[in-house]
């Protein structure tokens, strides 16, 4: 160990410094949120361009998003800031990136040519999944290093979840309710191209405020957090050697890994609502942007909601029994949705139909954000006792590259079937064999993806008792060698 190294162990976490750092999100969740749910409907409906084109271009983004994640963890890890520490800074230019990149996102010109959109769409998007990288991989490490609590983590991470989860709310519902109000033009206001720049104006702004509440609301825990450095080799081993190292011994963390396969294909089904839930609530069930905004406010609202419930849920039955009731709970909303495709002539344009679903998938999908994430914090403990190292960067940077890859290939996959479904934008009425697939994707592929997230968490094995026990033989291990304790 290194005997200059100052280990804070943080505990009571005053819930307004929980508040400021779960505050950071709601920004990244906004600007995440409008991209995946109206990027592929603007370019492919509004804009006219092919659903292999704009899949491939999303996909591409994704890729280089998923590839960026652990270089920035690492480089974050790594950082040497006396005044912002390893996360801080990032936060600060990440939020300025996102914003005025997201705005030009949505900005293209109008005259261009169908090959000239693409290509400034693809340029957009990658920079734009840049600065979310720079933003998020610093920002997500810091709020496992905020408590060593076993149960403060779920609150942690709890708290930021109803932040994200506030954000996607804002995004996919304010959006239909306020951006996409019907017109005399565009009676559907879906269609209307001005709604999205005006969306892709407001996200930005609320981007940069809420990252620079976050950034003032945990600076005072900059000099208390762990600095950058590895005991095991005294800090010397950098560049794509340092990388490598660390991205394995992340990978041979089982524990992690076996959270990471979860948290993988429970995203494949968020890519797949997002790429494909407005074509499914609009061509399938035949909504107007009022309907599906009730819908998907009812999913967000309870997942919001439902976060002090999965927080006391975690802290009786335990993190992973958590995880698993909330995978039963999609997959039972899902074969719900799925009932309500077949039955489609009955449901069309009665949302009620599909509240059910929403409600239930809402109150799994509550759990699903946060309790991976708390997982994953406890995960980082057991490479700590083996190493004496912690790489929150490196591990959350990882688990994004895992889940962003599978997302890329699923986008990629989703664009490609609209074309293979025949689903043409410049028709006024889709064929019913169309509708129907369109329907079908959405329930099946998510119910594919949570049984997989199921089997996944099966083999984790560790609960309370076990990180607990870990806690102290690290805290014993570390005062042995002269390091410094402190509860707050």
């Amino acid at each position: 160990m290194d005997s200059n190294k100052r280990y804070v162990e943080l505990k009571g976490i005053p819930i307004v410094n929980k508040v400021g750092y779960g505050a950071g999100n709601l920004g990244y969740g906004i600007i995440t949120q409008v991209i995946a749910t109206y990027l592929v409907f603007y370019a492919t409906a509004v804009l006219g361009l092919p659903g292999g084109w704009i899949g491939t271009a999303v996909s591409i983004s994704v890729i280089w998003d998923a590839i960026t994640d652990p270089i920035m963890g690492y480089v974050s890890d790594n950082t040497r800031l006396k005044k912002f520490g390893r996360r801080h800074l990032y936060i600060l230019i990440g939020s300025f990136l996102m914003a005025i990149f997201n705005y030009l996102l949505w900005s293209v010109p109008q005259g261009f040519s169908d090959h000239m959109k693409f290509l400034w769409i693809l340029v957009m998007i990658i920079i734009v999944k840049t600065a979310l990288t720079i933003y998020a991989t610093p920002y997500t490490a810091l709020g496992a290093e905020l408590s060593t609590d076993y149960n403060e983590r779920s609150a942690v991470q709890g708290i930021r979840t109803i932040f994200f989860l506030l954000g996607l709310l804002f995004a996919s519902v304010m959006g239909m309710a306020i951006f996409f109000k019907p017109t005399p033009q565009f009676p559907q206001g879906q269609f209307n191209p001005l709604a999205y720049r005006n969306i892709g104006l407001v996200s930005s702004v609320i981007a940069v405020i809420f990252g620079l509440i976050c950034y003032l609301g945990t600076k005072k825990y900059i000099p208390l957090l762990p600095k950058a450095g590895d005991p095991e080799n005294g800090g010397r081993q950098r560049g794509v050697f340092g990388l490598y190292r660390a991205f394995i011994s992340a990978l041979a963390n089982k524990q992690f890994k076996y959270v990471v396969l979860a948290y993988l294909f429970t995203n494949i089904s968020s890519a797949i609502v997002n790429t494909m839930g407005l074509h499914v609530f609009t061509y399938t069930f035949n909504m107007t942007g009022g309907h599906v905004a009730i819908i998907v406010g009812t999913l967000f609202i309870i997942s919001i909601v439902s976060q002090p419930l999965w927080v006391a849920i975690s802290k009786r039955i335990d993190k992973k029994p958590s995880a698993m009731l909330g995978l039963v709970l999609c997959i039972v909303g899902c074969v719900i949705l799925l009932i309500m495709v077949f039955i489609r002539h009955i449901v069309d344009g009665n949302y009620l139909y599909i509240l059910p679903a929403a409600a239930i998938i809402g109150l799994g999908t509550g759990g699903l954000f946060s309790l991976p994430l708390s997982m994953v914090a406890d995960t980082i403990d057991v490479e700590e006792l083996r190493s004496g190292v912690r790489r929150e960067g490196i591990y959350y940077g990882c688990m994004t590259l895992g889940y962003k890859l599978s997302q890329s290939i699923t986008i990629f996959l989703l664009g490609i079937l609209l074309d293979v479904i025949k689903f043409d934008a410049n028709l006024p009425v889709q064929s019913e064999s169309t509708i129907l697939s369109m329907g079908l994707i959405l329930p099946i592929g998510s119910i594919i993806s949570f049984v997989l997230a199921m089997l996944a968490y099966s083999r984790y094995s560790l609960n309370e008792q076990k990180v607990n026990d870990i806690r102290c033989k690290i805290m014993s291990r570390d005062s042995k060698a002269g390091d410094i304790k402190i509860d707050l």
